[in-house]
């Protein structure tokens, strides 16, 4: 019996290795979705695919699955055009890409409410909003990225992106002030600068010509 039982365990562990190891195969093979991440659609994963295999970067069939395969031909993509290789579809990638996500307004919205939560946490409600129109303000500016992506991760451009604080989650209010900025309420009067005169650092933002002041903030042309 005990010889028995060892077999039996042997064999139990021995099951739930090879249900382990083809539960990882199909997932290496068949790819994990990456919806429930980029919110893409199976349209938008097609128009993606399509793409991709006409410049060369995929191979595969245009499934509309976004495969394994597929976020590896991303990530090659991004690679290729100085954009974060993430694999995922954000804002800047589906504008490099030459698609309109149906996500992509609520992506806009998620990524500015984060850079005002960051960037204006405990600053006059007036005063987030003003932030996230400066942001959509160098979006439309020709010396700046030409989007919300592109401006707010802009190297150096913030010091909430350089010192991690723009990981924070951004509470209802900062999603209100980006709302309200994305439906263009700009406290700045076309502002595409603001600093806190007390912290700042870089002497030449001093030059620039002062527009209004709103709580901590100065805002600037």
């Amino acid at each position: 019996m005990k010889f028995n039982n060892k077999v039996l365990k042997s064999c139990v562990i021995i099951n739930i290795l090879i249900i382990l190891t083809t539960i990882l195969v199909l997932i290496f093979n068949c790819g994990v979705t990456t919806k429930k991440v980029s919110g893409i659609t199976q349209s938008e994963t097609i128009q993606i695919q399509t793409n991709l295999k006409n410049w060369g970067y995929y191979s595969g069939e245009i499934t509309g699955s976004y495969d394994w395969a597929t976020k590896q031909a991303v990530i090659k993509f991004q690679q290729s055009n100085g954009l974060n290789p993430t694999g995922a579809i954000d804002g800047a990638t589906a504008q490099a890409l030459g698609i309109y996500m149906s996500t992509q307004a609520n992506y806009d919205l998620y990524l500015l409410a984060k850079i005002i939560h960051a960037e204006a946490r405990g600053e006059p409600y007036v005063g987030k909003v003003a932030v996230g129109a400066v942001i959509l303000n160098r979006v439309n500016s020709p010396d700046f990225p030409n989007t919300i992506y592109g401006v707010i991760y802009q190297p150096w451009a913030f010091t909430a992106v350089h010192d991690g604080q723009i990981d924070l989650e951004p509470d209802p209010e900062s999603y209100q002030a980006a709302q309200d900025a994305l439906s263009g309420w700009d406290p700045t009067y076309g502002c595409i600068y603001y600093y806190n005169p007390s912290v700042a650092t870089s002497s030449w933002i001093f030059n620039r010509k002062v527009v209004t002041t709103i709580g901590n903030h100065v805002f600037a042309i």
